[in-house]
C-alpha cells in the first residue's frame, strides 16, 4: 500500500558479498627459502542486516534501495594474514517489518524491537589459505579454497503496524472520528467510503499516566479476505494488534449482519484472528434511546456485550477505555 508518504510494501533485489579467496603462498626468508605455506584466509563477504528503528513508521525510505548489493570479502595474503571482511549493509526498518522471499513466500526475518538486528542475507564465507592444509605428510600444499558465493534473490519487505488496539469496521463506521477524539491523531475525516486509505496511529491516555496505542485502519468490506477493496493490504495490519475494537455505527441497517460479516472476513483471512481479545462498540450512539439500544443488544450473539459510544458527546468513551485496558491486561498476563 502506497499513498503519499506511507509505504508498507517494498520489493527489492539483494546480493550479499562473496567471500574472499584463500591464498596459496609460500614463505621465503633469507635463511629459509622453503619456510612453508603461509597463505592467509579470505575475508567474509558483506552481510545484509535488518535493524529495527522505533523512529520509523513506514518503508518510504526503502524506495531508494531497489538493489542492495554488499561488498565482497578481500582475498587472503602472505604471512597468514586474513583478508578484510566485506562491508555490511544495514537496512533500518520500522518495527513490525517482516522479510519474505518472493519465490517461496517464506518469512525469513521479523523485526519487533528497537535496535534489534538480524543478519538477513549472510555473506559468503572466506576461503581457507594453504597453511590450513599443511600436514606431516603434505608439508607444501599448493592450493587454497575459493570464497563462497554470496546469496542473491528478489525479496519483499512488508510492514504490519504494531499497535495495541486496531479499529475494525466498515467504511464510515466512525473509526477516524473516534481516534481523533481519544488521541492527538488527526486522521482525515469525511462522509464517504474509504476516507482512511492508510493506517493512522494515536496514543490514547488512560488513568494513572498509562496509555496505549490505537490504530485506525482502512475500512473493511465484504470480500476483503479475497482481496476486494483494500483487501489483504488492510487485513495484514490487524495481525499485530493485541486487541481488536470492532466498530458498527448506530445507523446501520443491520447490526447483526455487519458483525457477522466482520467476523467472517477475519476468519477467512486468518482463523487465528478470532482468538484475539475483541470488543464491539456501537458508534454514533447519541441518536439511540434505551429501547433502540436494547433492540441492538438482542440482535447480536448472546456472548457479545457491546459498549455504546458517541464521539460527538463523549458518551461511553470512559467505559470503552476501561474495557480496552482490561483486555490489554488480559493479553499481557
Amino acid at each position: 500500500m502506497e499513498r503519499g508518504n506511507f509505504v508498507d510494501h517494498i520489493r527489492i533485489f539483494v546480493h550479499s558479498g562473496k567471500g574472499g579467496a584463500g591464498s596459496a603462498h609460500f614463505a621465503r626468508t633469507k635463511f629459509n627459502p622453503m619456510a612453508g605455506p603461509d597463505g592467509g584466509n579470505g575475508g567474509r563477504g558483506g552481510h545484509i542486516i535488518l535493524r529495527g528503528n522505533s523512529q520509523l513508521w513506514t518503508l518510504l525510505h526503502m524506495r531508494y534501495f531497489k538493489n542492495v548489493i554488499a561488498k565482497d570479502g578481500v582475498n587472503g595474503i602472505k604471512n597468514k594474514c586474513t583478508g578484510a571482511d566485506g562491508e555490511d549493509i544495514i537496512l533500518e526498518v520500522p518495527l513490525g517489518t517482516i522479510a519474505i522471499d518472493e519465490e517461496t513466500g517464506e518469512t525469513e526475518a521479523e523485526i519487533l524491537e528497537d535496535g534489534q538486528e538480524i543478519v538477513w542475507i549472510p555473506g559468503g564465507r572466506g576461503g581457507l589459505g594453504n597453511y590450513n592444509f599443511a600436514t606431516s605428510t603434505n608439508q607444501a600444499p599448493d592450493y587454497a579454497q575459493p570464497g563462497e558465493q554470496g546469496i542473491e534473490g528478489n525479496k519483499v519487505l512488508e510492514l504490519k503496524i504494531l499497535a495495541d488496539v486496531g479499529l475494525v469496521g466498515f467504511p464510515n463506521a466512525g473509526k477516524s472520528t473516534l481516534l481523533s477524539v481519544v488521541s492527538a491523531a488527526k486522521p482525515k475525516i469525511a462522509n464517504y467510503a474509504f476516507t482512511t486509505l492508510v493506517p493512522q496511529l494515536g496514543i490514547v491516555a488512560y488513568k494513572d499516566n498509562r496509555s496505549f496505542c490505537m490504530a485506525d485502519l482502512p475500512g473493511i468490506i465484504e470480500g476483503a479476505a479475497e482481496g476486494k477493496g483494500l483487501g489483504h493490504r488492510f487485513l495484514r495490519h490487524i495481525e499485530r494488534n493485541a486487541v481488536l475494537l470492532l466498530l458498527i455505527p448506530a445507523d446501520s441497517d443491520d447490526h447483526a449482519r455487519e458483525y457477522e460479516v466482520l467476523m467472517n472476513e477475519l476468519e477467512e483471512y486468518n482463523p487465528e484472528l478470532l482468538d484475539k481479545e475483541m470488543i464491539l462498540a456501537i458508534s454514533k450512539s447519541e441518536m439511540l434511546d434505551d429501547e433502540l439500544k436494547e433492540g441492538i443488544i438482542n440482535s447480536l450473539p448472546e456472548d457479545v456485550e457491546p459498549v455504546f459510544i458517541s464521539s460527538l458527546t463523549n458518551q461511553g468513551i470512559g467505559e470503552l477505555k476501561d474495557r480496552i485496558w482490561e483486555a490489554l491486561t488480559a493479553v499481557n498476563e
